[in-house]
């Protein structure tokens, strides 16, 4: 069975490219930037459901996406969550946070009141991450 969106992921995120394992998408909102990676797994919805390498798989893109926003974007935190309260889709957010953020230093759960990110600043952001990650794996399907 191919793989599958949960409508709410899709509808909240644009897509950047595909890793081994992870679908890599950027929040629409006007914040961060924020990550998602989504296993490319239908009827997941923890990591430990995962087998034992695609844990690792997970991790290693992970860290590739932490990378990313570390280097390139120099956030003073990195958050990280698989929370997915709302969605069950096993997803793992990877937020840059920043102390002049109009939340810090609380979670943007619950707290966070922002609009969508410009059509032309998000496609330029989608385009420098798939330039920086590129070199670790990420690669573009064509829609």
């Amino acid at each position: 069975m191919p793989f599958s969106l949960h409508d709410r992921l899709a509808a909240d995120s644009a897509y950047v490219g595909d890793f081994d394992l992870c679908q890599l998408r950027l929040a629409h909102a006007d914040f961060g930037p924020w990550l998602i990676l989504i296993p490319r797994k239908n009827d997941i919805h923890e990591v430990h459901h995962l087998s034992d390498e695609d844990q690792q798989q997970l991790w290693r893109e992970s860290a590739a996406v932490s990378q990313c926003l570390e280097h390139g974007f120099h956030p003073d935190k990195l958050n990280i969550a698989a929370i997915g309260n709302l969605v069950p889709q096993l997803h793992v957010h990877h937020v840059a946070r920043y102390q002049t953020d109009s939340v810090w230093p609380n979670p943007i759960w619950g707290h966070l009141n922002v609009g969508p990110r410009a059509d032309d600043k998000q496609t330029a952001l989608i385009q420098t991450l798939r330039t920086t990650l590129m070199p670790d794996g990420l690669h573009v399907n064509p829609a």
